[in-house]
């Protein structure tokens, strides 16, 4: 199989296992808490600890990738999220279910990294952002079905039959991706030159992170915060996270599109800056608008556009071999943004007693990107390096 868009759909698939296994303990929380007399906090702890080995695994991840191979790093973080779901299915411990979390977690992350590692070998130079907008929409397409699937298999089977679910679909990926993935013969060829990651390189990927990171932050914004927001003013617990709930439908939409358009125009960057401003700009209208659905709904399509754009600057400083080790320096940023983002919201809305500072947060992290990509483009490594 040697169709760049074959290979891009297997990756897809193997990506949309992630998703579902993170959206897996959300998804019967009341079980899990009737299971094993927990409460609202410990089954948040439960949740975040999925991306909480992001922090310290995302760099080595991509050094780990380098050295053992693309395939294999990721088939072996298959197996990472297999163990790990299977502790969690298999035992009535909580502390069980805390480790086999992050064991799982630990698999996720090292996926992410190869895996965008892969698209872009696979991509570079030739429709990136419409591929790393596809590949990114895993994630909310992964979780919407999720939602529509986990919750039914745990009412009526329990909360081991929801992890033995997400358990097989990670071994199916394992087989699609040991049966059906190859690398492409750029990455062959240049597999014995340099792989060393030179300053301004770095510092470029350090950037992209950062925006990456960022915009991801603002994002967050909407689904952590968006509820409380409508409920203080006014709107049922239930209303609002429908309400809400609307922008990860058409960020499903909006994702390959920005990516499509950003190819089509051959101005990926006006879409990511363009895109980041319009983004804000409506995050600060939101808490304050009267046409609350409108406002949402514009939020769902002009959200996602800059996704892929943004995904695809690392390509443009990275050589082949050193995609790997750039996208680990990539990815630690982003959760290590990611990380501090929600905490630093959530003491503005604290400090100000409403939900509304975390929106003008997530607007002001947001307008940053488009600065952080200026610095980009000023680093003198920012010349197209593919094969």
């Amino acid at each position: 199989m040697r169709s760049r868009w074959m290979i891009l759909a297997v990756l897809f698939v193997v990506r949309l296992t992630m998703a579902f296994q993170f959206q897996s303990v959300a998804a019967v929380a009341p079980l899990l808490a009737t299971r094993f007399g927990v409460g609202l906090a410990d089954i948040g702890l439960l949740i975040g600890l999925y991306f909480t080995p992001g922090v310290a695994l995302a760099l080595p991840g991509g050094a780990i990738g380098q050295r053992f191979g693309d395939k294999p790093t990721v088939l072996g973080a298959l197996l990472l999220m297999l163990v790990g779901g299977l502790a969690m299915a298999l035992s009535d411990s909580w502390t069980v279910q805390i480790a086999g979390r992050l064991v799982a977690g630990a698999g996720g992350v090292l996926l992410n990294v190869q895996m965008t590692k892969m698209v872009a070998d696979w991509f570079a130079g030739k429709e990136i952002a419409t591929a790393m907008a596809i590949f990114v929409n895993s994630w909310p397409a992964g979780v919407a079905l999720s939602l529509l699937s986990l919750p039914l298999i745990g009412t009526a089977y329990g909360v081991s039959a929801v992890y033995l679910a997400v358990a097989a679909l990670i071994g199916l990926a394992f087989v699609l991706l040991a049966a059906a993935y190859q690398a492409p013969a750029s990455t062959v060829i240049t597999a014995a030159s340099s792989a060393r990651l030179d300053r301004n390189a770095a510092i470029a990927v350090i950037a992209a992170g950062l925006i990456w990171g960022l915009y991801n932050v603002g994002f967050a914004m909407i689904f952590s915060f968006g509820p409380s927001m409508l409920v203080e003013r006014g709107w049922s617990i239930s209303a609002a996270g429908s309400i809400i709930s609307i922008v990860l439908w058409l960020a499903v939409i909006a994702v390959p599109l920005g990516g499509f358009l950003a190819d089509r125009s051959g101005r990926p960057q006006f879409i990511l800056v363009a895109g980041c401003i319009v983004f804000a700009m409506l995050m600060l209208a939101l808490p304050r608008s009267g046409a609350v659905v409108l406002t949402v709904a514009a939020l769902g399509l002009v959200s996602g556009q800059p996704a892929g754009p943004i995904l695809s600057l690392p390509a443009r400083v990275l050589r082949p071999e050193t995609r790997a080790l750039g996208m680990g320096i990539f990815y630690t940023l982003y959760y290590a943004t990611m990380m501090l983002g929600p905490v630093v919201a959530g003491a503005c809305a604290k400090s100000t007693g409403s939900a509304t500072a975390a929106f003008d947060f997530g607007a002001a992290v947001l307008l940053a990107c488009p600065v952080l990509l200026l610095g980009f483009n000023r680093i003198p490594a920012n010349s197209p390096r593919t094969a």
